[in-house]
């Protein structure tokens, strides 16, 4: 019989949120006043960034149940909270629409005016976060429903819900991919962009689960719940995300740079030239060096210290990944203010709320699923710091 346990919330760190979401809001507001084409994109790199993390706790549940992992288990609740965030997510993506001639200046008008045009963007936009936020409801509620009762049915259900997902997500954040963010390069191509995106997202969304298993497990949450293979399990997927990334990036750099076709090297002169050079190396560095060379060896898989600091460098990795691709077509150069950080730490905010009430609000363990007895830890085995 697995013990419910229950995460709760803390008041300092819940007012510390809040705080921190009341002085982004402000920032917010004061940019979008008197730097408008400034602010709003950098709204729409936040907003794409939890998004991120939001479909990141649902791809990583999706696979879970789609390839029948029975390791993950014991941590699906993590996800589950991620996933709980689309919602709100979903409301910051459509609020970009009141800065629209800022984001996306002259969309109405040239040869692809009816596919770019406002309200057809718009409307894909809005098709897309209600999809996502529909399946997120409604896996949220059946794995919900599982505590309570032990039917094979849940699970099956989840199965379905999955494969149906992944189906809607390839399509859905493809076209997203090129709508919300290559978009801001209108002349610029890339046929591995999507992929490009999510990878980046696939990275984000592990580092994100293993920075929650890691800071619980040392709270003692998941003492005899979580063992030493599963933080292996989670450094390795660290370690070869990170690396597909780097594929990726390398794949489309190399294959403009051979082809050196001016509409697509434009992206690329423009984040090498001088500026922009430091933060374009930078953002290799971070996302790919560092953690291939602090996990490329076996103990560093299990160490909780190491894995949390891989996964803090890759999810501010992901976010100068983005800044990157965003803020050259605003700025032309970097030029990080104090309000731009109180924006940042705004979105932050938001999604930890989110998260941490999601994850509050259930036992922390799932606690009938069929794969959980598989997953956790020996009974009674006390979990340190390697």
């Amino acid at each position: 019989m697995i013990e419910p346990r229950r995460f709760v919330l803390g008041t300092a760190p819940r007012n510390a949120a809040c705080g921190v979401v009341l002085a982004g809001a402000a920032a917010a507001a004061i940019g979008i006043a008197g730097d408008p084409q400034r602010t709003w994109p950098e709204l729409l790199l936040n907003s794409f960034y939890i998004v991120g993390a939001s479909l990141g706790g649902m791809v990583f549940i999706a696979i879970h149940y789609l390839s029948g992992a029975a390791w993950s288990a014991s941590i699906r609740r993590i996800p589950e909270a991620m996933m709980a965030a689309v919602p709100v997510s979903a409301v910051l993506m459509l609020s970009l629409f009141f800065g629209r001639e800022w984001i996306y200046p002259a969309r109405d008008s040239g040869a692809h005016a009816r596919y770019l045009g406002t309200p057809f963007f718009f409307g894909r936009m809005a098709l897309f976060v209600v999809l996502w936020t529909i399946f997120a409801v409604l896996m949220r509620r059946t794995s919900v429903r599982q505590d309570a009762d032990p039917s094979p049915l849940h699970h099956q259900r989840m199965v379905r819900y999955s494969a149906a997902f992944a189906v809607v997500l390839a399509v859905s954040f493809s076209l997203a991919s090129f709508d919300w963010i290559m978009t801001l390069e209108p002349r610029w191509t890339s046929t591995i962009f999507a992929v490009y995106m999510f990878a980046g997202l696939l990275v984000q969304a592990v580092a994100a689960i293993t920075l929650g298993v890691v800071l619980l497990r040392d709270r003692g949450h998941f003492a005899g719940i979580v063992n030493e293979d599963q933080l292996r399990d989670l450094g390795r997927l660290l370690f070869a995300f990170s690396s597909f990334w780097a594929y990726i990036w390398f794949s489309q750099y190399l294959l403009i740079w051979y082809g050196n076709i001016p509409e697509e090297a434009t992206y690329y002169v423009r984040r090498t030239g001088e500026g922009w050079i430091a933060l374009f190396l930078l953002s290799v560095v971070v996302n790919w060096a560092v953690p291939f060379l602090l996990l490329l060896s076996r103990s560093s898989k299990r160490n909780p210290i190491v894995l949390e600091f891989v996964a803090i460098v890759l999810l501010a990795g992901r976010w100068l990944d983005l800044y990157v691709t965003v803020m050259p077509n605003v700025i032309a150069a970097p030029d990080v203010r104090v309000t731009d950080a109180l924006i940042a730490a705004g979105y932050a905010g938001v999604f930890f709320l989110a998260a941490g009430r999601a994850l509050a609000s259930v036992p922390l363990v799932p606690l009938n699923d069929p794969h959980l007895r598989e997953s956790r830890a020996p009974a009674g085995r006390a979990l340190r710091r390697a």
